[in-house]
């Protein structure tokens, strides 16, 4: 299989992806890229911003990556073609089956930045169904992940997962809030991208000659 390089703009996702690997699919070469400053720069100058930076970042790219950043997925994914590399966003098997799941649709976010993207890779995955898709930021969350408190940061996440009503499923749109999908009590679904975004990039590793595209490859 070729390794796969994981692009983060967090170090806390290292250990997530690797817990993963160990678990799910043992062997599996995993490459850990951590730059953060694409996200703050996404954050202050839109998405759209960093690629330049992605451009440099993904040529050099010896196999596939995985990118986990929500706010900069689609932006990565935009540049496979011209680069010549595969790019998986973790979050567009997730939404896959959101829309498997119902057409109404609440989405989770610690950014609001994340929103934008993480919205309107759902409807793309719609593929022309109707869908009512529901955006909410979790208050108080990013400032609990930036200061270093995990626990509290996925407890606000399920509790704002709990007080969703009139759902078919909750999709948690950072793969930072995944924890917190075990935490809530709700009987609505709620999905994370850490495990099925890791195992469609594995997998697309794995036969990188049945892939086209990056939308084709998740």
């Amino acid at each position: 299989m070729t390794g796969l390089t994981l692009l983060h703009t967090s170090a806390v996702h290292v250990p997530v992806f690797d817990a993963l690997r160990d678990r799910d699919h043992p062997g599996a070469v995993l490459r850990h890229l951590v730059v953060p400053e694409l996200l703050d720069r996404a954050r202050a100058k839109g998405p759209e911003s960093v690629a330049p930076d992605l451009r440099e970042l993904l040529a050099g790219s010896a196999g596939p990556v995985l990118v986990t950043c929500s706010t900069i997925g689609a932006v990565a994914e935009s540049l496979a073609g011209e680069l010549g590399v595969l790019v998986l966003r973790v979050d567009r098997p997730m939404a896959a089956a959101a829309v498997r799941a119902g057409p109404r649709i609440t989405v989770l976010a610690a950014l609001e930045s994340t929103l934008g993207p993480t919205e309107a890779l759902l409807a793309e995955e719609t593929d022309g169904r109707p869908a009512v898709i529901t955006t909410r930021v979790v208050a108080g969350a990013w400032d609990r992940f930036e200061a270093g408190d995990g626990a509290g940061y996925l407890a606000l996440v399920a509790e704002a997962a709990d007080a969703v009503a009139d759902a078919d499923v909750i999709v948690l749109a950072q793969a930072s809030m995944a924890g917190a999908a075990a935490l809530a009590a709700t009987s609505v679904p709620v999905l994370s991208s850490p495990a099925p975004g890791l195992a469609a990039a594995i997998a697309a590793a794995g036969h990188p000659a049945a892939v086209d595209t990056p939308q084709g490859a998740c």
